[in-house]
C-alpha cells in the first residue's frame, strides 16, 4: 500500500515521504495513529502544497536568523544544572535546552536545527556554541553551572 508520512519514522522514511509498505503496517499502525495516510491522488495534490509551504516557512525563518545573528555573536548565556561533585551533570544538555535561554536572552526565534552541538554537554563549563544560518553563522557562550 502506498502511503505519504506525516511524521518521521525510524526505519521507514521522513515526514512528506512516499513510502510503499503492508497492508497491515499501514492499516493497523500507520494510518489509525496519524502517522501516515492513504497516498490518494488528493492527497499527493495537497503533499505538494503543504511542501511548498514548510519550505516557504523554513527560507523565511533562516533569512530573518541570518539577519539577527550579529546580536547572537558574543552572547554569555548562562545556564544552572544539577551536577556532582566533580562537575558532572546528572542530565546532559541537549540543543532544546539551550535554546529556551537563548531565546529569551537575545529575543530571537531559533530552531534546533540552527544549533550546531556534536554532541550533548556533559559537564559543568564554558562552551563556545556556533549558530547557523544558510552559510552565515555566529558564537555565543553557554556557561553551566552547578546548583
Amino acid at each position: 500500500m502506498k502511503i505519504i508520512l506525516l511524521k518521521d519514522i525510524k526505519g521507514v522514511g521522513k515526514k512528506y515521504d512516499i513510502k510503499d509498505v503492508s497492508d497491515g503496517y499501514a492499516l493497523n499502525l500507520l494510518i489509525p495513529k496519524r502517522l501516515a495516510t492513504p497516498a490518494t491522488v488528493g492527497a499527493l495534490k495537497s503533499l505538494e502544497f503543504d511542501k511548498k509551504r514548510v519550505e516557504a516557512e523554513k527560507k523565511i525563518h533562516g533569512d530573518l536568523l541570518a539577519k539577527n545573528l550579529a546580536s547572537i555573536e558574543g552572547v554569555v548565556v548562562t545556564m544552572t544544572e544539577t551536577a556532582n561533585e566533580k562537575g558532572h551533570l546528572f542530565a546532559a544538555v541537549h540543543t532544546a535546552e539551550i535554546i529556551g535561554p537563548l531565546q529569551e536572552q537575545t529575543r530571537i526565534q531559533i530552531n534546533p536545527e540552527n544549533i550546531v552541538l556534536e554532541k550533548p554537554i556533559k559537564a559543568v563549563g564554558e562552551y563556545k556554541i556556533e549558530v547557523k544560518a544558510g552559510e552565515k553563522s555566529a558564537t555565543f557562550t553557554l556557561n553551566i553551572k552547578a546548583k
